[in-house]
């Protein structure tokens, strides 16, 4: 049996990394671990391909070879999904949809004629055993929640890890909360299940063996969501760092209580992390509560940022506009948080509706829906009547963008991080890809883009006042080149 994988394209966003790519000389930021994971499922005696179409196109040699194509996907890669379809079609060949893009929005395709709804651990043994028989069915549905502890090493031997500015493995499913506008929960559910330490080691050490040796993105939902066994990985990665002297670095989700947890922000440091995405979402208490996120409710969020930056944590924030309580002045107010906190990277967005969450439904039964969501919370493309006027919302939107972008009020950020950060734990030697990338910055930074004055002064003073922090500086800096591209795209 021949299988083709395929992940389609991501548009371009503020998680893309477009902008920095050709700078660090990689095809993506991130391999598809989904697909990955899948096509160790199948059994070894099948012939499988694998296609990153932010890596290279898909060619009709590709489609004509296979027998079945599968195809994982996102609700931002929509578009490209629909291409890759049509492209099989002329080809007469079938496609089996799956991943949240299917899980969620299954109806609006189809034209694919089998679709996977669901956690692949628990469908794959029958769908293995339709395709050899050649009788698949319509749909494959479970709302079970898999163990994980089952799920294998992913195929890394199917894609070139150079390709790729990080890789990625998963240690848990699952968010222990309750965020109205979050569809993990739908897809993943609010229990934790986590797999074994060791588990994981054999995936990272799978990775090792591959030639990696730079930052692994553990993606999971909610990294803390089971403290306990989040606890015991760590001090297994902290042992195999010490047997294998594995120069890797980590980056990962968790919500925004890891402040309360001295202990557990110790041994994350320890293990080799260096950055943790938080969803802050927004300094206005009221629209917390709305939302569900009652866990940052109550608290001084701007000190449990420092709180984590001073343990010798990054902590890059998620934060929304267009709550229903958001006052007038939310723009400035998100403008003044995330310039004084010092959150470098600070993913703002517009709050979308998605697809079987609980925001989603609420909305359609007070009918203020208008259209099913892009999943680029980045674009003007609001899909929900809002309390706020539309068109100020949106002005309102990209101008606070501009604000944060602007290479002034960036570098200055990043020099707010630069002195409440506190760098602990093992350091990794630089890649090729990351002296290139700092030369290459200084024509793109320092010559030919707009703000370079900013950063020659951003610069000079990071150089001679934080020796010490002046690669994390300059790391920086270099991402702020696409955030800044994004904001002025909108």
């Amino acid at each position: 049996m021949k299988i083709l994988l395929v992940y389609p394209k991501t548009p371009d966003t503020f998680w893309s990394f477009k902008h920095v790519l050709r700078l660090v000389s990689k095809g993506a930021a991130l391999p598809p671990l989904g697909l990955l994971t899948i096509a160790a499922l199948l059994p070894r005696r099948w012939e499988l391909r694998l296609v990153d179409l932010n890596v290279r196109k898909l060619r009709d040699e590709d489609v004509q070879w296979a027998d079945y194509i599968m195809i994982s996907a996102m609700l931002i890669q929509q578009e490209s999904v629909r291409s890759i379809v049509q492209q099989c079609k002329k080809w007469k060949k079938p496609v089996i949809g799956g991943g949240p893009l299917f899980t969620t929005s299954h109806t609006a395709f189809p034209e694919v004629e089998h679709v996977v709804i669901g956690e692949a651990e628990e469908l794959m043994p029958r769908l293995i055993s339709d395709i050899e028989a050649g009788q698949l069915e319509k749909v494959y549905r479970s709302d079970k929640r898999p163990d994980i502890t089952k799920s294998p090493v992913p195929r890394w031997d199917l894609i070139n890890v150079r390709d790729y500015v990080t890789m990625a493995v998963q240690f848990s499913r699952g968010c222990p909360f309750d965020c109205e506008f979050c569809d993990i929960i739908i897809m993943n559910g609010r229990v934790p299940r986590t797999k074994t330490p060791d588990q994981l080691i054999a995936e990272l050490d799978a990775l090792r063996k591959h030639g990696w040796r730079h930052t692994v993105f553990i993606v999971d939902d909610n990294f803390i969501g089971n403290r306990k066994h989040t606890r015991a990985l760590l001090e297994r990665i902290i042992e195999w760092r010490r047997e294998t002297r594995a120069p890797f670095s980590f980056i990962t989700e968790a919500s925004v209580n890891l402040a309360d947890d001295p202990e557990l922000c110790h041994l994350m440091v320890e293990a080799g992390f260096k950055r943790v995405f938080v969803g802050i979402e927004t300094p206005v208490d009221e629209s917390l509560g709305e939302c569900r996120k009652h866990q940052n409710q109550r608290r001084d969020l701007s000190e449990a940022v420092r709180t984590l930056q001073r343990s010798g944590l990054e902590v890059m924030g998620g934060f929304i506009v267009g709550f229903d309580h958001d006052p007038h002045d939310i723009f400035k107010r998100q403008f003044e948080f995330i310039q004084k906190s010092g959150v470098v990277t600070a993913m703002v967005g517009l709050l979308q509706a998605l697809p079987q969450t609980r925001l989603y439904q609420r909305l359609a039964r007070e009918g203020r829906l208008l259209a099913n969501s892009t999943g680029n919370n980045t674009a003007s493309a609001l899909n929900f009547k809002t309390r706020i006027n539309r068109e100020e919302l949106i002005r309102g939107y990209r101008e606070l963008m501009r604000r944060l972008y602007e290479p002034g009020a960036y570098y200055d950020r990043i020099l707010t991080f630069l002195r409440e950060h506190q760098p602990r734990g093992p350091v990794c030697p630089p890649s090729w890809s990351d002296i290139k990338a700092f030369f290459k910055s200084f024509w793109f930074l320092g010559v030919w883009h707009r703000g370079r004055r900013a950063f020659w002064r951003f610069f000079l003073k990071t150089l001679v006042e934080r020796p010490r922090q002046f690669r994390e500086g300059m790391e920086l800096a270099i991402m702020g080149y696409h955030y800044r591209r994004v904001a002025e795209e909108l």
